[in-house]
């Protein structure tokens, strides 16, 4: 199969690193800037596991021509839309594209764009960021991508998919419950990036101020109250789970949103929180907390532009 990665940050210069080195034709679709930065330096990798610097395959939008088997989406959500342009040409009637993005919303813009039958559900676990040299540093040994059809019972394309992203360095869920799985994941996002953007500090820290914990549960409620309200099935041993992860007092714990605000980058106040009030308001879901972050977000943003 033919891999595009589109995007070398964190993300996808991680799980396409990963591919190549275990053998799997990836090529990867990348700016002007960050082209020319891989062609100099190579894609550079800084990982528990070892150390590792290889000359990936790049293309930029301008280059991109042919299609592709399968398209691993790795974007921020902000750049969705012009992402959509740029892979438009390397999506044929089988290609499968991979979204691994925060929030929900972009699965029915890339099924309104490219159809139900392109789109499947995707999600990663990974502590990474990248370093001033544009090498992908990862933060601990967490490295796990989920992926699977929406409506669950994988087909035979699906599993020739899994074949492909098996036993190439990183751990896999092949998963039949990849909506529930997309839920979950947000459900922890989101309760992280309100609580760490609106407290300015990590769980830790707020764990230990007066009231930092209920502030930590409170805000977990509200997530679960609206994803419930929009279909969510609740799996308990996950709910808690995320819950005593997230309150652990003896962890420090932070979001890449918070990273990004406090570095003064934009950040995706949308797509994490603003879509989740947006969905609340049409469910009727009384949500003051969360409503308290998107506008403290929102003013960030426009203090930024």
């Amino acid at each position: 199969m033919r891999i595009l990665v589109v995007g070398a940050g964190a993300t996808g210069g991680y799980f396409g690193a990963r591919l190549a080195l275990a053998g799997r034709d990836v090529t990867f679709l990348v700016r002007e800037k960050r082209c020319a930065q891989l062609q100099k330096t190579g894609l550079m990798l800084k990982s528990p596991y070892g150390d590792v610097t290889l000359e990936p395959k790049l293309v930029t939008a301008q280059q991109l021509s042919g299609t592709w088997d399968v398209i691993l989406l790795t974007v921020k959500s902000f750049g969705l839309e012009q992402a959509m342009a740029d892979i438009a040409p390397a999506v044929g009637k089988n290609t499968l594209i991979i979204p691994i993005l925060n929030g929900m919303r972009h699965i029915e813009t890339l099924q309104e764009r490219f159809g139900k039958h392109a789109v499947i559900g995707g999600l990663c676990k990974i502590h990474a960021t990248l370093g001033e040299q544009g090498e992908i540093i990862q933060l601990s040994r967490l490295h796990t991508l989920f992926y699977g059809n929406l409506p669950g019972n994988n087909s035979e394309r699906l599993q020739q998919l899994d074949a492909q992203l098996r036993d190439c360095g990183f751990d896999t869920v092949f998963s039949e419950a990849i909506q529930s799985d997309l839920w979950e994941k947000w459900l922890l996002l989101s309760t992280l990036g309100s609580v760490t953007c609106l407290a300015r500090g990590n769980t830790q820290q707020i764990a230990h101020a007066p009231g930092g914990r209920e502030f930590i549960e409170s805000v977990f409620a509200e997530v679960l109250a609206v994803i419930e309200a929009c279909g969510y099935q609740r799996r308990e041993k996950v709910i808690n789970s995320t819950r005593e992860f997230l309150t652990n007092p003896d962890t420090p714990l932070t979001s890449s949103m918070y990273r990004d605000l406090t570095h003064g980058f934009t950040i995706e106040a949308e797509q994490i929180i603003g879509d989740l009030v947006r969905r609340a308001a049409q469910h009727g879901v009384v949500t003051p907390l969360l409503n308290a972050v998107n506008v403290h977000l929102n003013v960030y943003l426009q203090n930024r532009a």
